[in-house]
């Protein structure tokens, strides 16, 4: 595998100062980017070490804390390994954070994190990938929306709360998106019932979204996560194949 640097970084939006890690290749030339969207327990050793994996695979991985406003990752102190159901008062400090986040938020910042690194010498010219986890797919998905000139493919992995009745729910904006879509999709999961997947797939398919739907067979929501008790080394597996192969065929 190549060889990659991990820095921390800055970076200025509208409203603040984003704190972020970016891994790119160590030998400094410019490579396809990809902004990584991280789940709801934030930027940690587990998301630098998947951000490694991908830069390895020769990407330029950029991984904003998006919940910038309330400080500087960690957000809300949590411990080693993740597990909500030894200590429930995780998600009571994190939905409050989670909700915070909007399309109009996230257009705004991500505009921030795309100029960003179309200015950065160690991201290739033209436009980049996304690739989102949990509470990061929304924001993929409203991303690619949002910037569809910027945004060439997206990919997210259990992810949820993806075609609901709410107004900003991210189905709706799937008329704006011409990236090409992967999504990975837990089993039973009860933030991505089968009647939100049908709604969205027909989103993507009414307004002629290049588009992958996966449901991977009896892995739990949050997979891909090796510090969570619902890791699922298969599935996460299945997950950078699939990944891997989005950017191959993008870039």
């Amino acid at each position: 595998m190549t060889d990659v640097q991990e820095t921390d970084i800055d970076i200025q939006t509208e409203e603040g100062v984003a704190d972020a890690c970016l891994v790119h290749p160590a030998d400094g030339r410019p490579r396809p980017g990809v902004l990584f969207y991280q789940d709801a327990y934030g930027l940690r050793p587990q998301l630098r070490k998947m951000a490694g994996r991908l830069a390895a695979a020769g990407y330029t991985v950029l991984v904003p804390n998006v919940t910038y406003r309330l400080g500087r990752a960690p957000v809300v102190e949590l411990p080693e390994f993740i597990d909500t159901d030894a200590d429930p008062t995780i998600w009571k400090k994190l939905g409050p954070i989670v909700s915070a986040l909007t399309p109009d938020l996230i257009g705004r910042d991500s505009a921030a994190y795309l100029r960003w690194m179309a200015d950065s010498p160690l991201v290739a010219d033209g436009p980049v990938a996304i690739t989102g986890y949990c509470m990061g797919t929304r924001l993929a998905l409203w991303t690619a929306a949002a910037h569809p000139d910027r945004v060439a493919a997206a990919a997210g992995f259990h992810g949820g709360m993806l075609a609901t009745d709410d107004p900003t729910s991210p189905h709706l904006s799937a008329p704006r998106i011409t990236a090409e879509l992967y999504l990975g999709h837990a089993d039973n999961d009860r933030s991505l019932p089968p009647e939100q997947i049908e709604r969205l797939e027909k989103a993507l398919t009414d307004a002629g979204v290049r588009h992958t739907c996966e449901v991977y067979p009896g892995a739990g929501h949050g997979y891909t996560q090796a510090d969570t008790p619902v890791y699922d080394e298969e599935a996460d597996e299945r997950h950078w194949a699939a990944l891997l192969g989005l950017l191959e065929r993008t870039f």
